[in-house]
């Protein structure tokens, strides 16, 4: 076989630029893997960079969207050691470059993938990679939340939120979340000690003396998170390129604060691996979508009332 399906974009637009279409099969070069994909997660930075026509490091159409990725080892190249042809594994591979997961091949870096755990299929495992990254590398590697904490988690449904919930709840931490009340009582089965309905209520007023805060917001959330916390805390941003990040006020109140931006990680993917292995994190999957129907996820994604993660499926 030396062509495969798979989502590609030539221009910018709505979904409906998405096209299913058939082009060469990747190869693995030095240090990569080639891994016959079974499910890609679906993420708001592909709907994101699909509408502008263009990837955040300046790729150009055409181009094929997707970093979460589930799926088996069909072949290595070169110098890999770690795994071989028949691994299942996971991963977010070449981010923010572009990988190409909405395919039914994707080659990249071996260091890119962890073993997929054992007690979880590819469409929950494909989920995982970019929002459970995230989640740890801002908790854990950037934050270094502690147990007995008090963490303030924004967009606690959301598929980066839902995630953290149960990573910090993990660390033993206090958790506390912001959602609509339609989804409270999910977010308590997976860890959460306190939920403040936005909509309702006004978090600034209600909540003090918060350790850590993870900001999927930005914007004027960011400042007024500043007022919830303790001298010493941690702030981390998921919106890197935030132009009204204060820096300022943070450092002035005495809050260390940071703007975060995922990076593919061995390290990270293997202690999520270990979570689920362990079952202290489970994602919820909001909807699948077979391949060709990207553009209905798409739809569904934009629409900012999903609970949990959109995964397209590849019949493989």
């Amino acid at each position: 076989m030396t062509t495969m399906q798979a989502i590609s974009q030539d221009r910018p637009g709505g979904p409906e630029v998405l096209n299913l279409v058939h082009i060469d099969r990747p190869a693995p070069t030095l240090g990569e893997i080639l891994v016959r994909v079974h499910a890609a997660g679906v993420n708001p930075t592909d709907w994101k960079t699909r509408a502008r026509g263009q990837f955040a490091v300046g790729t150009l159409p055409p181009f094929v969207l997707g970093y979460d990725v589930s799926g088996v080892v069909e072949e290595v190249g070169p110098g890999v050691t770690i795994f071989a042809p028949g691994d299942e594994v996971f991963g977010m591979p070449r981010f923010p470059h572009p990988a190409g997961c909405y395919a039914e091949f994707v080659a990249a870096p071996a260091r890119h993938f962890a073993p997929k755990p054992p007690n979880i299929d590819h469409i929950t495992a494909a989920a995982l990679p970019m929002a459970g990254l995230t989640a740890w590398q801002a908790l854990v590697d950037t934050a270094d939340l502690t147990s007995s904490q008090r963490v303030l988690i924004h967009a606690a449904a959301g598929g980066v939120g839902h995630l953290a919930v149960q990573i910090a709840k993990a660390r033993g931490a206090h958790v506390i979340g912001t959602a609509t009340t339609a989804k409270h009582e999910i977010l308590r089965t997976l860890g959460a000690d306190e939920l403040v309905d936005y909509q309702h209520t006004d978090f600034a007023s209600k909540l003090h003396d918060i350790d850590v805060v993870l900001d999927t917001l930005g914007g004027e959330n960011t400042l007024r998170s500043l007022t919830t916390m303790r001298r010493g805390g941690t702030l981390v941003s998921l919106l890197p390129a935030d132009p009204h990040f204060p820096a300022d006020q943070a450092s002035a109140l005495g809050i260390r604060a940071h703007r975060m931006l995922v990076e593919p990680d061995l390290t990270g993917m293997q202690a999520i691996a270990q979570l689920v292995t362990d079952q202290q994190l489970s994602p919820i999957i909001d909807t699948t979508y077979p391949l060709a129907d990207a553009r209905a996820a798409h739809q569904h994604g934009e629409t900012n009332r999903t609970l949990g993660k959109i995964v397209l499926t590849i019949s493989n």
